[in-house]
């Protein structure tokens, strides 16, 4: 992807982030870092949660309370962090500058090259999220994350719309991360451009499509004459 512009320097463990506010965020962060130094000779998974929390020097009960799903929630743990990272970073961007269409990959683009700040992390953690049983983690991480970038962007749609936004989003950021992964950051620039462009393709499209009730109507007449034949002109409105 092409640099954007001041984009601030990305570190492994950015020092911006705020401070944790109890004990447990605190334990939390503490037992992530851990797992990131581990995560080299051990891979994502339950192995990964048991020697970080070892490390960390927790008890049983401890690491139960704070993470009862383990890897997982270690998982979501750091794909959290480099949310909040990423917005931060974001935040020193003057938008009124941006159209919609800028702001949408600016905000792509950071959040991914905040994640590949951690890469062996990342890709340890994406097969790991990847995994049948991890889907439902997988797909409300992403959610979340489109959602957090969409207001971000400034938008304040509340109809079917948000929900549309959101869905679409977070597939370009899932397909985009894996492309950045595979072959680099010039591919994913390349992929994440085709991307925008066939959904504001798509947002055109949508503008001028009749309304959900009418096109609903629109369908159900028509599936109605395939199976019943045309209406007889006497019959085309309604009784009073």
């Amino acid at each position: 992807m092409s640099e954007p512009a001041n984009l601030p320097a990305l570190v492994a463990r950015p020092p911006s982030l705020d401070p944790p506010l109890d004990w447990a965020e605190a334990r939390e962060q503490a037992l992530l870092d851990d797992a990131l130094d581990l995560v080299g000779s051990a891979g994502w998974g339950e192995a990964l949660f048991a020697r970080a929390t070892r490390a960390n020097g927790l008890s049983r009960a401890d690491a139960a309370l704070l993470t009862p799903n383990g890897a997982r929630d270690l998982a979501a743990l750091l794909w959290r962090r480099h949310d909040r990272t990423a917005l931060k970073m974001l935040d020193t961007y003057d938008l009124t500058r941006l159209k919609v269409r800028e702001r949408i990959r600016l905000a792509v683009d950071v959040r991914i090259e905040t994640a590949l700040a951690n890469e062996a992390a990342v890709r340890a953690a994406s097969l790991y999220l990847g995994r049948p049983g991890n889907a439902p983690t997988a797909l409300r991480l992403g959610w979340n994350t489109a959602d957090e970038l969409w207001r971000w962007v400034g938008d304040t749609t509340t109809d079917e719309n948000h929900y549309t936004k959101r869905a679409i989003l977070a597939a370009v950021l899932a397909s985009t991360l894996a492309v950045r992964l595979a072959r680099g950051r010039d591919s994913a620039g390349l992929h994440l451009d085709a991307r925008i462009a066939q959904v504001m393709t798509f947002e055109k499209w949508k503008a001028k499509a009749p309304p959900p009730i009418a096109l609903l109507y629109a369908v159900a007449s028509s599936l109605g004459r395939l199976r019943y034949g045309p209406v007889r002109p006497d019959r085309d409105a309604p009784d009073a």
